[in-house]
Parts: C-alpha cells; sequence; structure tokens
C-alpha cells in the first residue's frame, strides 16, 4: 500500500514544527489558550499536505516539576480530526525520550476525558490540581484561559 492506510486513506504524518508556525496554528485553532511562551520542541500532524494539529513541549510550568529531566506538552492544538491528539501525545513522549527527558506530563481541564492521553500511554497522576487565576492584589490580570481545575497526566520514559 505505499504509506496508504486502508481503503485510499492517507496516513497520518509526523512533521517537525518552529514556535513561530505552532503558535500561528494555535492562535487560528485552540478554544482557550493563547500560545505559549517558549519551548524546547514542537511537532505538527499532517494529512495529505493538511495541517490537523500542533504539540508543544517546554519545560514544566510547575517550579516543583522542573528537575532537568522531565518535559510538559504546554499545548496541544487540533481541528478535531480522529486519532490527532494521541498521535501527538506519541510523538511528544518519544521524542522527549530521545531527547533525554525521563518523564513527560501534560494537564487537561477537569472537564476534559484523558483519552487520547490513556490511548498513548499517559496515565493520570492529579485530579483536581490548581484551577483559580492569575489576578493578584497589588497585580491585577483578566484571566483569558478557563480557570476551572486541571488533572495532570504523566507518563515514564524510562527505558
Amino acid at each position: 500500500m505505499g504509506g496508504q492506510a486502508p481503503h485510499g486513506v492517507s496516513r497520518l504524518r509526523l512533521v517537525p514544527m518552529t514556535l513561530a508556525k505552532a503558535s500561528d496554528y494555535i492562535t487560528k485553532f485552540h478554544r482557550h489558550h493563547r500560545p505559549p511562551q517558549g519551548y524546547r520542541f514542537a511537532v505538527g500532524c499532517e494529512r495529505g499536505g493538511e495541517l490537523l494539529g500542533v504539540a508543544v513541549v517546554g519545560r514544566p510550568v510547575a517550579r516543583m516539576l522542573d528537575d532537568g529531566l522531565t518535559a510538559e506538552v504546554t499545548r496541544l492544538c487540533t481541528t478535531g480530526e480522529k486519532n490527532v491528539c494521541s498521535f501527538l501525545y506519541g510523538a511528544c513522549a518519544r521524542a522527549a525520550r530521545e531527547l533525554g527527558y525521563r518523564r513527560i506530563i501534560t494537564y487537561i481541564l477537569a472537564s476534559e476525558d484523558g483519552t487520547s492521553l490513556r490511548a498513548s500511554g499517559f496515565a493520570c497522576e492529579a485530579e483536581q490540581t490548581g484551577g483559580g487565576g492569575w489576578n493578584r492584589p497589588g497585580r491585577a490580570r483578566i484571566d483569558k484561559a478557563p480557570t476551572e481545575p486541571k488533572q495532570r497526566y504523566g507518563r515514564s520514559l524510562e527505558p
């Protein structure tokens, strides 16, 4: 079949991504977050030349988890095409392992079910983490993202 899935459907394909290109995609398609500030690497998923999703991996946002051996998927954004989320989560884990990371984590909203994460080998490590906003007395901020509690998912990358 030479690169074709059953019934002539093109397969999902991993493509390299710059932060600028991933950020443009996230700005256009993400439901509730803006692009992250920095990254370690990013990947995209395409089918037939059409970009269906991107994932950005960086340092853990939580300082206590930033041990130098843990990577965090800080953004994952797709058009909703079937299997793209799990494809990207799996690709991020494999790339992080090859770069020497020992663990990879990500957060989802408590209202999300985590099916794509479980399908790509992640497990729920903490439910109802944090939530809330960044607004503080003396440092007013307007929250532009959901402030509901989150779930942390993780995957060991140990050989």
